[in-house]
């Protein structure tokens, strides 16, 4: 508004009257600027002149949401954003269409966080140093992976996390309680309330991983840290550091499997997100790297993602070189091509 700009916001969970009137703002030319959730992609979204699209979180899109969003105009400008890093590989194969542009530095006044892994067993010490952050004056972090308690009692859920062990260890503490099940106005009561430092330790799933910046907030920590993957971790590692005071990072883990224990070692080596995802990515593989298969990413016959990508690379200039020649794959000599292309693309829709 500032800037002499019509903004409009939509989302899901709107009004029906005030998503009509958004829609017909939108469809209407008057609105120069749309901010909104996945509710963009919906059917019934008409963009009067959309010239540029930009998609933060990317990494919360699958690719065919991507394209939804595009096919909204006649080919806008668009711009995808993450933090998680994605290895030069992957990025060849996902982004093929798409110039990439890699941020691999702080930006200024960040400080790194020290990363420590710990068992269970060291809790009521980790507690003793999260009461005196916060006797500095200093706000934190605790993550667990499940909402509510599971019946084999593995896992630490926020609910009886909240009450057995945040008011038990730190009962002079003001402690609050975010997950996904509590209503929008809930969660921004909240998380205004840390942001503001009338909390001085939030325990919280996973809902505070991305979109959350409190400078304030020193230490994190994630409890059955085994349960998470490399790039998670670091994701939620990069939500303190965001100020100038020293920061930790705490990996809490009984879990004694070698290959857990090696892991997360390696996350407190480093804090390089590039070495933290193609660390990820040679040990666990990329469809756990990325949750669930990207729709139209092919399995490669040849190719190693790990090792070849100068291959990769001079692949996708080839493939660049004969679209500006032949778009269509009409040539005599593309006939394969163009016969192999169409048998893919026909095994996506039927699997789709």
């Amino acid at each position: 508004a500032p800037f002499g700009m019509r903004v409009a916001l939509l989302t899901g969970g709107m009004k029906a009257a005030a998503r009509r009137t958004t829609l017909a703002a939108i469809r209407n030319d008057e609105a120069d600027l749309v901010v909104g959730t996945h509710a963009i992609l919906s059917e019934g979204v008409e963009f009067a002149r959309l010239g540029l699209a930009v998609i933060d979180e990317q990494h919360r899109f699958g690719v065919r949401q991507r394209g939804m969003l595009a096919e909204k105009a006649a080919n806008p400008h668009l711009l995808v954003m993450s933090a998680t890093p994605i290895p030069r590989t992957l990025g060849l194969l996902i982004y093929g269409d798409l110039d990439i542009s890699i941020l691999d530095e702080l930006p200024p006044g960040r400080t790194p966080v020290k990363t420590r892994c710990i068992t269970g067993k060291k809790r009521r010490d980790l507690y003793h140093f999260l009461d005196q952050e916060i006797g500095r004056g200093r706000q934190v972090y605790l993550v667990c992976p499940a909402i509510e308690d599971t019946p084999d009692g593995g896992l630490n859920a926020v609910k009886s996390y909240y009450e057995d062990i945040a008011k038990a260890l730190l009962p002079e503490r003001r402690v609050g309680l975010m997950h996904g099940k509590l209503k929008p106005k809930e969660k921004a009561a909240v998380m205004e309330d840390f942001k503001a430092g009338r909390l001085d330790a939030l325990v919280s799933t996973t809902v505070i991983e991305v979109g959350v910046d409190v400078p304030n907030a020193s230490v994190m920590v994630i409890e059955n840290a085994e349960r998470y993957g490399l790039s998670a971790l670091h994701q939620l590692r990069g939500r303190v550091g965001r100020g100038v005071a020293e920061s930790w990072c705490f990996l809490v883990s009984d879990n004694q499997s070698e290959n857990v224990q090696k892991r997360l070692k390696f996350l407190c080596s480093t804090t390089d997100g590039f070495a933290v995802a193609q660390y990820d990515l040679e040990t666990r593989g990329p469809g756990d790297f990325f949750g669930s298969r990207q729709h139209g990413l092919p399995t490669l016959q040849i190719a190693d993602l790990m090792n070849d990508t100068r291959t990769l690379h001079a692949a996708q200039a080839e493939a660049v070189a004969m679209l500006a020649d032949d778009p269509l794959l009409e040539a005599p000599e593309h006939a394969l091509l163009e016969q192999q292309v169409q048998q893919m693309f026909e095994k996506a829709g039927a699997m789709n």
